[in-house]
């Protein structure tokens, strides 16, 4: 295996752009007064994804690296407990989701990491898992955005 093609694949599946959206693109041009509009009944805000997508991208980052880390109570704990954020919550959730994706591309790009061997702390999970878990967990959310902003009639 080119242990070099298969780190940058990784980045390509993580940034987005191929088979799937980057995450700028599902919010670019995104009014704020939509951000926690209801797209139907049973449907999450673009407010609510988002959040929910950075809780659970730095809990995976996190437990990746840090053996001390505790995760949010499950289901409450990655899901935000504001429903109408503020511009600087919308700044500040867009600015920890950036800077965490950017800390996973560091991950896969670090070639002192081996990652596929199993986590010290992670009964069994290597690092291979939990990236493919971001980007899987990522893309799936990215494509709910996209689906909101279309029923709420804001994507070309």
């Amino acid at each position: 295996m080119d242990e070099k093609q298969f780190r940058a694949d990784l980045v390509e599946l993580l940034k987005g752009g191929s088979a799937h959206l980057t995450w700028e693109r599902a919010l670019r041009g995104l009014a704020p007064r939509l951000r926690a509009a209801s797209p139907g009944a049973g449907l999450h805000t673009i407010w609510e994804l988002l959040e929910h997508m950075r809780i659970a991208q730095e809990d995976i980052l996190r437990y990746t690296v840090d053996p001390r880390w505790t995760s949010p109570e499950w289901p409450s704990g990655y899901w935000p407990s504001v429903r109408d954020p503020t511009d600087g919550q919308w700044r500040r959730s867009v600015a920890a989701f950036r800077r965490d994706l950017e800390a996973v591309l560091a991950l896969v790009r670090n070639r002192k990491v081996d990652l596929t061997a199993p986590l010290p702390h992670g009964a069994g999970h290597t690092a291979l898992r939990e990236v493919l878990l971001v980007a899987d967990h990522n893309a799936h959310h990215l494509g709910q955005i996209v689906q909101a902003r279309r029923l709420l009639g804001a994507w070309k």
